[in-house]
């Protein structure tokens, strides 16, 4: 399995470079990290997942922690948290994030 991300601000049509990016699984009882890296230039993470880490089918958490990236610019969130499902732990799963200091979006992408 592989998992990515592209995080986009829309309030200025840019790249969001820099945003710290945790990935968690659910083992049943607890989230155990399982992979952390930062947007490049490009605002992309095209390998979040530790390659260390095992993987299984189940429930899958990202945290991007958005405060971080905002800086000064008055912002509503300090996190923005994406819980999805695994089904195919042979399969890519990419979970774009668009952005803005007061609201965001998110689908499953390619």
């Amino acid at each position: 399995m592989t998992v990515s991300t592209h995080v986009l601000d829309t309030s200025i049509g840019r790249p969001a470079a820099g945003v710290p990016v945790i990935l968690y699984h659910h083992d049943g009882a607890d989230w155990t990290r399982v992979g952390r890296a930062s947007t490049d230039d490009d605002g992309r993470v095209k390998a979040l997942l530790d390659p260390a880490a095992s993987v299984s089918a189940g429930a899958y958490r990202i945290v991007f922690e958005i405060s971080e990236y905002f800086g000064d610019i008055d912002s509503f969130y300090s996190q923005i948290t994406i819980d999805f499902l695994v089904s195919d732990e042979h399969s890519h799963y990419h979970v774009p994030l668009l952005v803005s200091p007061f609201g965001y979006s998110t689908y499953r992408g390619s």
